[in-house]
């Protein structure tokens, strides 16, 4: 057995406010190019305002996700975090503290070991677009 790691990075530019981008095929391409076969794949967004999930990346599924993000964790109410900092995005860093910054994946046979109707999913939670880069980082053989 002979333990590889395998780092890639996805660039992108996001809206803010719950803005939700299916990033799957960039994930697949990155387990493409790393030439590993099998192992496991992390997906991590640096950044505190941001999350990593997988969901049904369907129109109504999104929508739904959105509404109750907003119903768990309103925008539109102060947090102490804008009384020190006066930007307004306290929320944004609740969001993604609950939803986690990344996940991890394994894989096999050089295909990523989700369910039929599962993607991979990028959600910025910030009250402003922003250019993320997402770390795709693969350990395996």
């Amino acid at each position: 057995m002979n333990t590889m790691v395998h780092t890639a990075f996805i660039e992108l530019s996001s809206r803010g406010f719950t803005h939700i981008v299916d990033i799957t095929e960039s994930v697949r391409r990155a387990l493409l190019e790393s030439g590993l076969t099998e192992g496991l794949l992390s997906v991590f967004v640096p950044g505190s305002t941001a999350s990593v999930t997988t969901i049904e990346y369907e129109e109504g599924v999104i929508e739904d996700l959105r509404q109750a993000i907003e119903r768990l964790v309103p925008s539109d109410v102060a947090y102490r975090h804008d009384e020190r900092w006066h930007d307004g995005n306290g929320f944004s860093h609740v969001r993604a503290a609950l939803l986690k910054p990344g996940i991890t994946i394994p894989f096999l046979d050089r295909a990523l070991l989700l369910g039929t109707w599962q993607q991979i999913v990028f959600m910025d939670f910030d009250n402003r677009p922003r250019k993320r880069r997402i770390v795709v980082q693969l350990v395996g053989e």
